[in-house]
């Protein structure tokens, strides 16, 4: 498999969507509920300051993506946030790293010197080990600060890592 990340166009929107939509269904990790459609799906994706897809050039299908966008305003505006997902069938391949660290480098390049996540979920054990293993800092545990798919909450630890 041969994965090269590029800028979201609207073309991507099917695949874009589904990747999002797979992990809002799942419940577990991103804090939306509503699906995307075609015209919710582009304006969201285009509203963001950068939305990265990772496509297998070998198919040209749309396997992982990511969205960077400001996590504040004004004299806080220099933290940015981001949300990775990647494709059901393709987890476990390490295309989430490849989104990360493209992501970390889009982010410094826009000139944000923190990337925040407000909200990594505690059973989320794979990203809470490549967070570790690309150096970001945990910041403490929020109790009962995501509510599951199933209705249950669980603990999020807020990370941070500086550009």
């Amino acid at each position: 498999m041969n994965i090269m990340i590029r800028k979201f166009s609207p073309k991507d929107i099917t695949g874009a969507n589904l990747i999002w939509n797979q992990v809002v269904e799942d419940g577990v990790a991103f804090p939306q509920t509503e699906l995307l459609d075609e015209t919710s799906g582009t304006a969201f994706f285009e509203e963001q300051s950068y939305t990265g897809v990772a496509v297998d050039e070998d198919t040209g299908e749309i396997v992982g993506l990511y969205i960077l966008h400001p996590n504040n305003v004004g004299r806080c505006g220099h933290i940015c946030n981001a949300s990775y997902g990647v494709r059901r069938d393709m987890r476990g391949q390490q295309i989430g790293e490849r989104l990360v660290r493209h992501c970390l480098a889009q982010a410094k390049e826009m000139g944000f010197r923190i990337m925040q996540f407000n909200a990594v979920v505690k059973s989320n054990t794979r990203a809470l080990a490549l967070y570790e293993k690309l150096g970001f800092v945990q910041l403490g545990i929020i109790p009962g600060g995501f509510r599951m798919k199933d209705g249950t909450y669980e603990d999020i630890i807020p990370h941070y890592y500086v550009l």
